[in-house]
Parts: C-alpha cells; sequence; structure tokens
C-alpha cells in the first residue's frame, strides 16, 4: 500500500513538473534567445551555452523608443479599465438588484458579442476612427478596448453583486439610503474585491490585445504589441531584436499577473463555487 501510494506521488511530481517545464519552455527560450546574437539565434544545433550580450535591448530602444510604446500601452490600458469600470459598475448594479425578465437575455447577449472575430468589427471601426480623425490616436484604442472588454466586466461584477446578502441592501432601503447612497455606501465597499480582479483582469487583457492595436495605431500611438510587429520584415525575422523587444513587452504585464495572481484567480472563477 505504501510503496503504491509513493509510486502515485512520484508519477504526480514528474507529471507537474513536466507540464511546468512544458508550459514554461516557451518563455525560457525566449528569455535565451534575447541575449544571443542574431547568428547565434539562428545556429542550428540550438546554442544552450553561450556569451549573453545586451545589444539587442540597446538596439530596441535605439530604433524603435521602446519607452514610447511602453507609455502608449500603460495609458491605454489604464484608460480603459478605468472608463470600462465606470459603466460596468453601475450597469452590473442595476442588473444584479432590479432584474426584470429581459436581464438574462441582455446578459447574454453582451456574452455573445465577444463570440464574434475582431475582424468582423474592423471596417466599419476603421472608417469611423478615420472619419473622426482618431486613427493612430490613444483615445481610439481606449475606446476600442474599453468596449471590447464591457461584456467581459460586466458579467463579472454582476456575479460578484449577487454575492452580496440582499437582506443588507433591504436594511439600508428601510434605514431611508437612495440609490446612489446605497450604491455608494453599502454595494462598493462590499464588492472591493470583484472590482479589483475585474479591473486587474481587464487592465491585463488591454495591454496584450494586438489586434486592434495593429490596424488602428502605428508609430505614433502603437503599443507593445506594435513594436513586437515591427520586427518582421520582408526579408526576414531577426529572431534575437523580435526575442529582446517581446521580453520588454511581456515584462511588466508578467511581473504584475504575478503579484496580482490571487485577485486574478478569484475573478476569474466568481460564481464557479457556492
Amino acid at each position: 500500500m505504501q510503496s503504491e501510494h509513493f509510486l502515485f506521488l512520484t508519477l504526480r511530481t514528474v507529471g507537474a513538473w513536466a507540464l511546468a517545464l512544458l508550459l514554461f519552455f516557451p518563455l525560457g527560450w525566449l528569455v535565451l534567445t534575447s541575449f544571443k546574437t542574431e547568428l547565434q539565434a539562428i545556429h542550428v544545433p540550438p546554442l544552450f551555452v553561450f556569451t549573453p550580450t545586451l545589444d539587442n535591448f540597446a538596439e530596441v530602444q535605439r530604433r524603435s523608443d521602446y519607452l514610447l510604446f511602453a507609455r502608449n500601452s500603460l495609458i491605454t490600458s489604464v484608460g480603459s479599465t478605468v472608463i470600462g469600470l465606470l459603466i460596468a459598475a453601475p450597469a452590473a448594479y442595476s442588473m444584479a438588484f432590479f432584474r426584470t425578465r429581459r436581464t438574462r437575455d441582455i446578459l447574454m447577449w453582451m456574452l455573445s458579442t465577444k463570440m464574434m472575430p475582431a475582424v468582423g468589427a474592423l471596417v466599419p471601426i476603421y472608417v469611423l476612427a478615420q472619419t473622426a480623425g482618431m486613427l493612430d490616436t490613444r483615445t481610439a484604442l481606449t475606446v476600442v478596448f474599453t468596449l471590447s472588454n464591457l461584456p467581459i466586466m460586466v458579467w463579472m461584477l454582476y456575479s460578484s453583486y449577487k454575492d452580496i446578502p440582499p437582506e443588507i441592501l433591504e436594511a439600508a432601503r428601510m434605514d431611508g439610503a437612495s440609490l446612489w447612497t446605497e450604491f455608494r455606501h453599502v454595494v462598493l465597499p462590499l464588492s472591493v474585491g470583484g472590482l479589483a480582479s475585474t479591473g486587474l483582469l481587464c487592465l491585463v487583457l488591454s495591454w496584450n490585445e494586438a489586434f486592434w492595436a495593429l490596424n488602428l495605431s502605428s508609430a505614433k500611438a502603437g503599443t507593445l504589441a506594435t513594436l513586437i510587429a515591427s520586427y518582421s520584415s520582408p526579408e526576414g525575422l531577426f529572431w534575437a531584436k523580435l526575442s529582446a523587444a517581446s521580453l520588454m513587452a511581456i515584462a511588466p504585464i508578467v511581473v504584475f499577473g504575478w503579484f496580482s495572481q490571487k485577485q486574478l484567480v478569484q475573478g476569474l472563477t466568481f460564481g464557479a463555487v457556492k
């Protein structure tokens, strides 16, 4: 019995390490390649022992102005998250506590919009941005990121609000609280965790959004996704520089996600356990 238990633990440990290695390998290889020269990056067989260099990172900053793209990513991500929360919080509040027979249909319709391929809305959104003179602007990206994440934000906050005991709201109403007072002093303090999880998740989604950034912006308002795409050329891919640019693009959000992983997991599992 003990031998079978030991064998099971060993197999489970080996399997867990193998899965972790498989998931981490692309990121690990990206880090290694970013410190190679272009010749070392395409060397066959692959080089695991080499003299690292920082030339790729210097070249990325010298050629592309990394700080400009990083600033654009930060502004559009934070801006779309804040605007989205300002819209989604009261919308989810009304759907959670003032339900009608159409509430569920509206929620399902909002969620169904995420199932449509983004390319299906590219032409009308591009034309609207062009007509309004907003192509290659952070404003256009912020608006599109907000609208793209809004269904998810409403659903997550709706699930968070549903966990609030209705007796608390009834007590507040009996004390004469208005809708605004109830929302501000009762609902929001009780749903801080849900608001934080929703904001963090949508911040990550906006930071990683590539489709709209590539199609609605270029050098002026381009995000880090635009920076990465710029290292693809007709002559081929510069793997070392592309890896360095990719590492510089994902490093801030990876570090941010690592420190906020508890809140992100909580947000993704709202309503899963009662």
